[in-house]
């Protein structure tokens, strides 16, 4: 299917070849009717692209933060790797459009195939053939409402909920500055609502067409003609709200809002303008200043927008999907008119050439919709799921290993950034490594890996790609809730696996990949602790050498807080953050002291994440895990210390360490690079491959680890120590 893309790092353009997203369970495919230029918020994404990369720093201040965080905690070349990864990406465009349900996926009872929905949002109503829209991202269009009216829909939300933050009443005045896409539409939906409405906006061709859909006067924002509207409109007194649906640098919207809004009236940005609030304008009026926040609550929650939770209507009236609704409604019924709006509609294949006229000024529009091929306006023939791949015959007995095949062909199933800044680039460079498919829920996500990384192919389909002989082994690097199920399917397939930690959540999740183990025979499998083969840390282990006593461990992990946001914060169904990293420390622990732990003691501070692990082994050697969130961010990230037999061996963040005995052994000072091993596991897990090979981490040391990381939680909410059971 084709989709539109920009590359942020270039600014090109392009109408893209892309896989068709699967159709996931809580959500259903759409074939797109129209879709929506926002002719503001993308035009603006357009033109940041189009900057140098001191001006993208410049625009982008929140992120540069981010890179100076990321320099400090991974050093240089992988912050580097990182952020050119990203820049270097194809994005999607569009967040607003209407189209046909294809197909509908488990858990979805109120739509079926042939339907017309509305959908919304900027990573699933995209400009794209097809497109995965979660439950509460799409609403029914109500009959009779032309598509091309109802692609109108997100953007509709959008002023819609900048309306109800201003608490408009019957009778009041309000100023709209800004007279845009979103400007027209509150400017509509106050006039439906019973308020007067004053437009401003430099462009008297938007002022005359405010005018036409029902506002009192428009003008321009310099013109004194305005402030005499407003003045006998209200009495003297001012308006009651202002709507910022203005962009751009200049501070005139809110310095005009102070000036012509009455004593303790309301300002509501819904736009992305300057605000830089004159105090006492502000304050002599007790001006209530409020922010939209795009479509309405739910908005930015993955538990409502991915997950499909709801929120009880007795609590939240107007939720985003409920305001999408809402606005469907308001223009089935005649009380919005969006066809003034449309200045362009374009047809599909020529999107690249439209935002190119658009971007350079020649075509002017308040609305631009794209038109997809004549059929995507009726029911289309459902999309027909790909077979399932027929298990391999269950066998209690090891399978035979197969001969050593060179190259080795290698499938990813998720490409997301720790998997394309940290493990794709070591095997694309690798002598004897072929890779085959890239596996995304996302369409674009596989396009993007295919393009940078070099895959053959790229799909969303896998079972495909378990059906797939010639493929060898399976990366599993998608969110931690996936990880055992995806690897339970890959083992059961006959494949050899590598899974990012975790390998599970869950003892039953667990359970399920030994069972699979068992059933198939094969246990071709390794997970991501890739720690162990830390070329300093290799080495330090050497000098320190053998020991004859036990051992006492120290590992502060100076984890830091998360950004708001963040999926690893989504404790009910990621897991908390130690589950998901916790592992890499144990085993890096089990390695040092070349044992599996036998218990496990946790306890927690009060009110955060910080966590004291302590680990205990068969020859009495013990390992103290700090895993703290609540640490200075300039502070390395992990430090190590081993004590035993008159002998330390120190490690700070993989960028030095020492031993301290009878003689003393210092790295260099000046590493090329933090490497933590990522490079030398992959190396060991193809060559394991290639070779029919033990793989790089016995099984029994890999469930020990995350049998360990899982007793963590048993143990801190039953106050005592747990003893492990055996490894298998």
């Amino acid at each position: 299917m084709k989709q539109v893309v920009q590359n942020y790092k270039s600014g090109e353009l392009a109408l893209l070849d892309v896989p068709v997203p699967g159709c996931k369970p809580g959500g259903v495919l759409v074939r797109s009717a129209y879709s929506l230029i926002s002719t503001g918020t993308e035009l603006m994404k357009v033109s940041e692209a189009g900057m140098s990369m001191v001006g993208k720093a410049r625009s982008r201040p929140d992120q540069v933060a981010k890179v100076m965080q990321s320099v400090a905690t991974n050093g240089v070349p992988a912050t580097y790797r990182k952020v050119m990864g990203k820049l270097d990406s194809y994005t999607p465009l569009g967040y607003s459009l209407c189209g046909v349900v294809e197909e509908v996926g488990a858990g979805v009872d109120d739509v079926k195939a042939g339907d017309l929905v509305a959908c919304a949002g900027n990573e699933h109503a995209l400009h794209a053939e097809l497109n995965w829209v979660p439950k509460n991202l799409y609403a029914p269009v109500p009959d009779g409402l032309a598509p091309r009216h109802a692609a109108f829909g997100t953007v509709g939300s959008i002023a819609l909920q900048g309306v109800r933050q201003g608490e408009s009443r019957l009778g009041e005045v309000g100023l709209v500055i800004g007279l845009g896409l979103i400007g027209q539409l509150v400017v509509q939906l106050l006039t439906a609502s019973g308020v007067r409405v004053v437009g401003v906006d430099p462009d008297p061709v938007r002022c005359e067409l405010a005018e036409r859909l029902g506002a009192a006067a428009c003008g321009d924002p310099a013109s004194a003609a305005v402030e005499a509207t407003v003045a006998e409109l209200t009495g003297g007194h001012g308006v009651d709200q202002v709507y910022l649906a203005a962009g751009g640098g200049s501070n005139e919207p809110v310095e005009l809002a102070a000036r012509l809004c009455r004593d303790r009236g309301r300002v509501v940005d819904i736009g992305k303008c300057r605000l830089d609030l004159p105090w006492n304008a502000y304050y002599e009026k007790e001006l209530d200043v409020r922010f939209s926040r795009s479509y309405g609550p739910g908005r930015y929650d993955p538990e409502y927008e991915l997950e499909g939770r709801d929120y009880p209507i007795g609590y939240v009236r107007w939720t985003e999907r409920r305001n999408l609704a809402c606005f469907l409604d308001l223009l089935a019924r005649g009380s919005v008119d969006v066809e003034p709006l449309v200045s362009h509609i374009a047809d599909f294949d020529d999107a690249v050439e439209t935002y190119r006229s658009l971007k350079d000024g020649e075509l002017k529009a308040v609305a631009v919709l794209f038109r997809y091929p004549e059929q995507a306006g009726h029911a289309a023939a459902p999309v027909v799921a790909v077979p399932a791949v027929a298990v391999p015959t269950a066998s209690r007995k090891p399978s035979p290993v197969r001969a050593a095949r060179t190259p080795v062909r290698l499938a990813f199933v998720g490409a997301g950034n720790y998997a394309t800044s940290m493990l794709l680039p070591h095997l694309a460079r690798r002598d004897g490594v072929e890779l085959a498919t890239v596996v995304t829920t996302t369409a674009l996500s596989a396009a993007n890996a295919q393009r940078k990384i070099g895959f053959a192919g790229a799909t969303t389909d896998l079972d495909a790609v378990l059906g797939d002989k010639s493929v060898d082994a399976v990366f599993v690097v998608t969110r931690h809730s996936s990880h055992a199920e995806l690897t339970r399917r890959a083992l059961l397939a006959g494949k050899s696996v590598f899974v990012e930690k975790p390998l599970a959540l869950t003892e039953d999740e667990l359970a399920g990949v030994l069972a699979a183990v068992e059933e198939s025979g094969n246990d071709r499998l390794q997970v991501g602790f890739n720690r162990r083969f830390a070329p300093l840390l290799q080495e330090a282990k050497k000098q320190f050498g053998a020991r004859t006593g036990p051992a006492s461990l120290r590992y502060l992990v100076n984890a830091g807080r998360l950004q708001h946001g963040s999926w690893y914060l989504r404790q009910g169904t990621e897991g908390s953050r130690f589950a998901g990293e916790g592992g890499h420390f144990i085993d890096t622990a089990s390695w040092l002291l070349e044992a599996d732990p036998v218990s496990v003691y946790a306890v927690a501070a009060s009110g955060n994440e910080d966590l004291q692990v302590v680990l205990r082994y068969p020859d009495g050697s013990t390992a103290t895990i700090s895993y703290v969130t609540t640490g200075a961010p300039g502070f390395p990230k992990e430090t190590l210390d081993v004590l035993a037999d008159g002998k330390v061996l120190r490690l700070d963040d993989f960028v030095r360490a020492s031993v301290h005995g009878p003689g003393k052994w210092v790295s260099s000072r000046l590493p090329k690079a933090r490497d933590k091993g990522q490079s030398a596991q992959l190396a060991a897990f193809v060559k394991a491959v290639r070779t029919g090979g033990p793989m790089p981490v016995p099984l029994e040391s890999l469930v020990a680890t995350t049998a360990a990381t899982l007793a963590v939680r048993a143990g801190l909410a039953g106050g005592a120590p747990v003893t492990l059971a055996g490894a298998r």
